[in-house]
């Protein structure tokens, strides 16, 4: 790994700590490295309208006693393009020319068409050293909902669904208006986690009746995400918990035949990330489609149902990215090619 590799790794752990609280905005950690290769500075963006990275990591390094001759020879790393348009707060490149560092390096360009390499011919403008696209596979990757919403207009597709071993995920009948669970309570704690992560959560008119399910991420701590419902015939009353003044919910006037439809209202809603959580019919309409990223499958270990609703069937061109077991659980995160 070379020095600039080194500090983009930084770059990227430190953007992790915005997972699921930036949006709209993408995840960016920076870091301000002296010209003895010391760490001066680091910062993250947090929040849509609070600080960006690049700010943060300046506030960083002059809380620490570091000025403007200490950045003349210093390199600030930043995993996404610095942002040359003035928004909820002011543009990163014009603070970079304005604290006078002598260079910048640069994961990868932003694809925002608000910036789109006008930030890097910025700091180039202003006579700064920029390098672009070290550790660029990887800082892509960490922005994948905010690119694939920007480059294919649409959010970042997640399938996620727990069944038996037997490959049912709900019994045939039910006698209570509430969830079964298949899964232990560590599989279910993760699966609050990545709620907190994603911008929305997506299911069917049928599961809401079925179970009246809140949608949050109660077991963990974080954002809830929007709530979507698919509520073509207008079945769905505010006695329902999905309507609760807990989260968001936007309801759709749409079925699950209605794949292109639905994806686009989810564009139009600025909803840049979607967990596609049920049922059966609601997720398997999104598979039929091709329309998905990334699946989860949680896996338990009993056989709990003997007959019900079978699991969705995952098919088309995809790669198995991990295999995880979650104490008597075992999760399958497949990845779309």
């Amino acid at each position: 790994m070379t020095i600039e590799e080194k500090y983009m790794q930084r770059c990227l752990q430190l953007a992790q700590n915005g997972l699921g609280t930036t949006y709209p905005n993408p995840l960016v950690g920076s870091v301000i490295v002296s010209e003895n290769d010391e760490i001066i500075g680091e910062g993250w963006h947090l929040k849509s309208g609070e600080p960006h990275a690049e700010v943060n990591a300046v506030r960083d390094a002059e809380k620490k006693g570091y000025d403007e001759d200490a950045f003349a020879k210093a390199t600030i790393y930043v995993n996404l393009e610095p942002c040359s348009h003035t928004g909820k707060t002011p543009p990163c490149a014009s603070m970079i020319v304005q604290k006078d560092f002598k260079k910048v390096v640069v994961g990868t360009l932003d694809p925002h068409d608000k910036v789109a390499g006008k930030g890097v011919a910025l700091l180039k403008e202003a006579g700064i050293e920029v390098v672009v696209g070290v550790l660029e596979n990887e800082c892509n990757e960490l922005n994948k909902r905010f690119f694939t919403f920007h480059r294919k207009q649409r959010p970042y597709i997640i399938l996620k669904w727990a069944e038996t071993s037997d490959g049912f995920i709900a019994p045939k009948n039910k006698n209570e208006q509430k969830p079964v669970w298949i899964t232990n309570a560590h599989s279910r704690q993760l699966s609050h986690q990545l709620r907190a992560q994603e911008n929305a959560i997506l299911v069917g008119a049928r599961t809401v009746v079925d179970d009246n399910p809140s949608l949050t991420c109660r077991d963990w701590s974080g954002d809830h995400p929007i709530r979507v419902v698919l509520d073509s015939r207008n079945s769905i009353t505010s006695d329902y918990q999905v309507m609760d003044a807990i989260a968001p919910t936007l309801k759709l006037t749409l079925s699950s035949s209605n794949i292109l439809e639905i994806i686009d209202e989810l564009y139009r809603n600025n909803i840049q990330s979607v967990i596609i959580e049920g049922g059966t019919t609601t997720i398997q309409s999104f598979i039929d489609a091709g329309s998905w990223d990334e699946a989860y499958q949680f896996m338990g270990t009993s056989i709990l149902f003997h007959k019900g609703l079978k699991a969705p069937n995952l098919k088309g061109d995809y790669d198995i990215k991990t295999r995880e077991i979650i104490d008597s659980d075992v999760l399958k995160i497949y990845r779309k090619k």
